[in-house]
């Protein structure tokens, strides 16, 4: 038995304790998957891999570093992140760098960044830090403030215009919203007005692109050399994969450059060609268990900014796994989404990374406390 004194045992606790190794384990075996799958969709070069190491390296430092933070600090950053992430998007709208149509990027110096992606932590932090603010004594009025916060980061988001990324968005701030208690009635209410709402939504709201997405997704087979092209593909993928795949760096699709953005967005379609639907089952599972893993941090946590923190970054992990799957099977409309862990891409590995280290800051705590 090694004593608490021992350099070891010292070394496991520094190293070890703040984290919860399951979800880790998980998160590893997912990355391992990953260099897999991107050596063989990047044509087996090495240059995508090596970044993606890199990138989840510093990934793993930023989470052990938030995990030994306590949750009170990180919530005290919520403010200024909000309010950064509103600025840096009003100077998107003034001073943003288009791209293909878009306009969502800042080039500061000598990086480019968009800014949306601070949103994507920034707005459920602020949300929450509102909510703990009023904890004993929340009234009706305090979710319509919440929605206000919530609506105009996602207005601006929507003038680059970025539907998914504003959709996203808006959706990891309703989560807060929903778990600090708000009442069925009032969600069911909800649903059925955006239902109401979504003839003038289509007629006033969406631009043409975006209703080309919708109309595609209910037959790509309408335009099959043109907008239907990405999702058709993407089917046919995953389809000749049947059961067992057609085994690592044998998939045709992938090989054949059929499959579009096929280390980013579309990289699902590549592994459901190549492992099949035993392998797909398997990343679903882990999906799940890292999912579940957040919701009993969630069910645990001692304060209301920590229990609608937790479950919000656990649902939006949960949302872009869901998302990404469902758009690349042909169940959901094309959107830029990653697919979490998995995708090439530096930015959406760090954002993930940051919101699984402040889940593990919030368990740290509740380690400490027992």
């Amino acid at each position: 038995m090694i004593s608490d004194s021992h350099p070891l045992k010292r070394l496991q606790q520094i190293i070890l304790d703040p984290i919860d190794k399951w979800m880790i384990l998980a998160m590893l075996i997912i990355y391992v998957m990953s260099l897999f799958l991107l050596y063989s969709a990047d044509g087996q070069e090495f240059v995508q891999l090596e970044k993606k190491t890199l990138h989840t390296f510093i990934g793993f430092l930023l989470l052990w570093g938030l995990a030994r933070i306590k949750p009170q600090i990180l919530a005290s950053l919520a403010l200024p992140a909000y309010i950064g992430g509103v600025v840096l998007l009003l100077a998107v709208e003034l001073f943003g760098v288009t791209v293909n149509g878009s306009t969502r990027w800042l080039d500061i110096g000598p990086i480019r960044i968009q800014p949306s992606e601070i949103m994507k932590i920034g707005l459920p932090m602020m949300v929450a830090w509102y909510f703990q603010r009023y904890d004993t004594d929340l009234r009706w009025y305090h979710y319509l403030g919440a929605i206000g916060i919530i609506m105009v980061p996602v207005f601006l988001i929507l003038k680059q215009p970025d539907l998914g990324t504003a959709t996203l968005i808006m959706a990891s701030g309703l989560f807060v919203v929903f778990f600090a208690g708000l009442s069925w009635r009032v969600l069911f209410a909800t649903i059925i007005a955006a239902i109401a709402a979504m003839p003038l939504m289509w007629q006033y709201g969406m631009h043409d692109y975006q209703r080309t997405r919708v109309l595609t997704l209910l037959d790509p087979t309408k335009d099959p050399l043109g907008a239907g092209y990405h999702i058709l593909q993407s089917m046919i993928a995953i389809g000749s994969g049947g059961v067992w795949g057609k085994g690592w760096l044998n998939g045709t699709q992938t090989h054949l450059d059929y499959i579009p953005e096929s280390t980013t967005d579309f990289i699902f379609a590549v592994f459901g060609e190549e492992f099949g639907l035993v392998g797909n089952v398997i990343l679903v599972v882990l999906y799940v268990f890292i999912v579940s893993r957040g919701l009993m941090i969630s069910a645990r946590a001692r304060t209301l900014y920590e229990r609608t923190v937790a479950a919000a970054f656990t649902m939006t992990f949960f949302c872009y796994a869901f998302v990404n799957m469902g758009m690349v099977s042909g169940i959901l409309p094309v959107v830029g989404v990653p697919l979490p862990l998995v995708s090439y891409g530096g930015t959406a590995t760090l954002s993930i990374m940051i919101m699984l280290g402040m889940l593990m800051s919030i368990y740290n705590n509740q380690s400490h406390q027992h």
